[in-house]
């Protein structure tokens, strides 16, 4: 995911208001210069339309990169309750059931989402949650279509 942050690109952050959208891609314009006016535009972009999910991943994902672990898991954990919410799921991930094939859409987001949180809890020094959360996606998402594989390899090196 890191071409989310290439300095003159833009990103497609799917069907969005046209603002939202804007407020986006100024914040990844400005990221790598002034985190705190990205953080700001994104945030800024939630306020506006909190029921757009990349605005979320935005959030979680520039805090994740600055360490900023535990503004990146209340980002995530907003984030996925919004996307468990959309896709009609629990609020409770542990109550969340397999889908047969691993949905787009919010609920898909939802455990992308899932396995951010997993990896933000191994770099908090949480290795028992990740891995609570790691065990949900692999039950929930048996091919690791959203490539919580990963981040278990990850867990493994960390326990």
């Amino acid at each position: 995911m890191t071409e989310l942050f290439a300095e003159r690109d833009t990103i497609n952050f799917g069907d969005l208001p046209e603002d939202v959208d804007a407020l986006l891609q100024q914040g990844v314009a400005v990221y790598r210069h002034d985190r705190a006016q990205a953080d700001r535009l994104f945030r800024q972009a939630l306020a506006a339309a909190p029921a757009q999910l990349p605005i979320y991943f935005c959030l979680y994902k520039i805090h994740t990169y600055q360490g900023h672990l535990d503004q990146a898991q209340i980002a995530a954990e907003s984030g996925l309750r919004e996307a468990a919410s959309q896709a009609g799921w629990d609020a409770d991930w542990q109550h969340w059931q397999p889908q047969g094939v691993v949905p787009d859409g919010p609920g898909r987001f939802a455990l992308y989402t899932l396995k951010a949180l997993a990896f933000i809890h191994l770099r908090q020094n949480d290795p028992q949650r990740a891995n609570q959360m790691l065990a949900a996606l692999q039950r929930l998402d048996p091919a690791g279509a959203v490539g919580w594989p990963v981040v278990a390899a990850l867990a493994e090196g960390v326990s």
